[in-house]
């Protein structure tokens, strides 16, 4: 693969689906019928149910979807925060149907044990679409975020070819067991650093996604591990947690470590290589603007194919480019 302006575009904006899938639904069990009720001038209730708004990525996955829906007349958007607890996301789109909303995006905690509450929606015929993690099965009408497995590799071949070319033992903190994009980048980076056999995973622990795990993690794993070269994190507040547990032991110095989410933010994760902290960064976008685009073509415009699938395409971000990274993504200063 070539690179420019050492970033690389794994995937653009496209969609995996050849065809679209209908978003008309007999409405069975008292459900809505979304084609039915869909046009211009009306007023539409869109339940968000985010996964854990404790998380950075979250908070501004909430803002895009916001901003974007302030944009379409009629658009009213409710968001509920799991706190990172399935039961409590299964209740909270059970909340949101008795409310009668009129399309469901979801993040889910887990794949698994959203996948009933997801298909619920779904069978009742309102439209669903699943944003950033995945559920088990295809009872939804779209899934959009990016590739995980391709953003795993292209951190594992930036490893193998460019942070340590001449080899090393690498701990990987890991998100939240359950969530699809932990497998799938834990995937991935094993087949990114697959080409250079002297690179070694020496330890794999989840903090979760989050920063003060990521600190305590990286803490207890510096006593096993003595001698770590570098740390693969699944998301940026978690290589900072691990950066700052380095830097108390004294070892931020012999120590690499990249991330993944690239938030435009001054607490995101291309500031973080901006100024040193991490190596490199690679950009998970929200999804939000692409769901309230969906959204809008299926409320309002009354699309009745959409595209099933679609990924978000990413950036590798090193020093090099992360002043212009940011700029170009609209960083707030």
């Amino acid at each position: 693969m070539r690179y420019t302006r050492r970033a690389i575009t794994i995937l653009t904006l496209t969609t995996l689906a050849l065809t679209g899938c209908s978003v008309e639904k007999d409405g069975g069990d008292g459900g809505t019928d979304a084609s039915a009720q869909c046009g211009s001038g009306k007023e539409f209730l869109i339940g968000m149910s985010q996964a854990n708004n404790a998380e950075p990525y979250r908070q501004v996955m909430n803002d895009d979807v916001s901003t974007a829906a302030k944009a379409v007349s009629g658009f009213k958007v409710v968001v509920s925060d799991a706190a990172q607890d399935n039961s409590k996301q299964v209740a909270d789109v059970e909340n949101f149907l008795s409310q009668g909303i009129n399309l469901l995006i979801i993040s889910p905690n887990e794949a698994k044990p959203l996948t009933a509450v997801v298909k619920k929606a779904y069978d009742k015929g309102i439209p669903v679409i699943v944003l950033d993690r995945k559920v088990e099965g295809d009872a939804y009408t779209a899934f959009i975020g990016g590739d995980n497995v391709a953003i795993g590799k292209a951190a594992g071949e930036y490893y193998a070819k460019t942070l340590l070319p001449q080899g090393g033992k690498v701990v990987e903190i890991s998100g939240l067991p359950g969530s699809t994009p932990a497998a799938e980048r834990a995937q991935g980076f094993r087949e990114g650093i697959a080409s250079n056999p002297k690179i070694e995973i020496v330890a794999t622990q989840t903090a979760e996604w989050l920063r003060e795990k990521g600190q305590s993690v990286m803490d207890a794993m510096l006593k096993a591990q003595p001698d770590i070269d570098a740390v693969y994190a699944h998301n940026d507040p978690m290589a900072e947690g691990a950066y700052l547990a380095a830097k108390a032991a004294g070892k931020e110095s012999a120590i690499k470590f990249t991330g993944i989410d690239a938030l435009p933010v001054p607490s995101g994760g291309i500031k973080a290589v901006e100024q040193g902290r991490l190596q490199a960064t690679f950009q998970y976008a929200t999804g939000g603007r692409e769901a309230i685009d969906l959204a809008k073509k299926i409320l309002v415009d009354c699309s009745k194919d959409v595209p099933k699938s679609t990924t978000l395409g990413t950036t590798q971000i090193t020093k090099d480019n992360a002043a212009q990274v940011y700029t170009e993504l609209g960083g707030k200063q």
